[in-house]
């Protein structure tokens, strides 16, 4: 029997959602950062296994949102759900008790006639002790069809875990050639490694008032080069500023780091183009917001 399905990916910011998708499918199609509320679009990844396709849903953190683009990350995260065939909730154990926005997501799946399987992430970093009566207290609040440890970061507990969501699967089709790891173009995977390191370079809130759009993507053929252009939208003047740094040091140390995993990801020598532009205000304005692809 071969099966196939969709498994959505779900849990606050910051739980470890996309470090898991990336570990599930063996290359980095997600970015990750430290900081919380990362993740902007639903993002698929591909694993294929002999007995098994299972199209991973990695999905924004859902949390009390506050402004327009907050409220629209929450809602795609709540709608990847319908069309999934089994959940992975993913929860920290470094909370005591359970959150308010871990009811908000529980009282979500109470709505569903979906299997549901808590993974328990980052417990390298946690006394066993204290694991146990935080895994008690999840499971008296839903019926989970398991409860995984894991650690997405180190590998513990992955694979256990995709056995897991195989066995609840229906049988089906394989929807991907064998080799594919994501349907998502590598101008978005492109434009989300920079934004990544966006993240990575600039402290404070800068990074939330940042979108990334891919202005060119050319391949030049019989030479393994791929020529980006992409534009990093700020929403006040201030803020180009801090991105492009004292003589542009900001903004080369940017696309330096972008350009060294874009490469990875291609395969290819790449030539990086970034400049910054002034879309004011653009996190509270719908037509922007779908504009920048969120």
């Amino acid at each position: 029997m071969f099966r196939s399905g969709f498994a959505a990916i779900i849990g606050r910011p910051n739980a470890g959602k996309s470090t898991l998708l990336n570990a599930l499918v063996g290359e980095k199609i997600a970015i990750v950062s430290r900081r919380p509320q990362t993740t902007r679009n639903v993002i698929r990844g591909v694993v294929t296994r002999p007995d098994a396709q299972v199209i991973f849903i990695d999905t924004p953190g859902i949390h009390e949102a506050k402004g327009t683009l907050s409220v629209r990350m929450v809602k795609e995260a709540f709608g990847a759900l319908k069309g999934a065939d089994a959940v992975v909730y993913m929860v920290e154990p470094f909370l005591r008790g359970v959150s308010d926005d871990d009811k908000l997501i529980i009282a979500n799946l109470g709505r569903l006639n979906r299997p549901v399987v808590l993974a328990v992430n980052k417990v390298d970093a946690i006394d066993k002790e204290k694991l146990l009566p935080l895994i008690r207290e999840f499971s008296t609040l839903y019926p989970f069809k398991e409860i995984v440890p894991i650690s997405a970061l180190k590998g513990d507990g992955v694979e256990l875990l995709m056995g897991v969501i195989t066995g609840l699967l229906p049988e089906g089709p394989r929807y991907f050639p064998e080799d594919a790891i994501t349907d998502m173009p590598e101008r978005f995977i492109a434009a989300e490694i920079i934004r990544e390191k966006v993240f990575t370079f600039i402290s404070k809130e800068v990074p939330y008032s940042t979108a990334v759009a891919v202005e060119s993507f050319t391949e030049k053929k019989g030479k393994g080069v791929v020529v980006i252009q992409a534009a990093i939208n700020v929403e006040r003047e201030s803020q180009k500023g801090i991105i492009i740094g004292k003589q542009g040091a900001m903004l080369k140390r940017i696309g330096m780091a972008a350009r060294k995993d874009i490469e990875k990801l291609l395969g290819a020598k790449v030539f990086l183009e970034l400049f910054v532009r002034v879309s004011q205000g653009w996190t509270g304005r719908e037509d922007e917001i779908k504009a920048f692809g969120h």
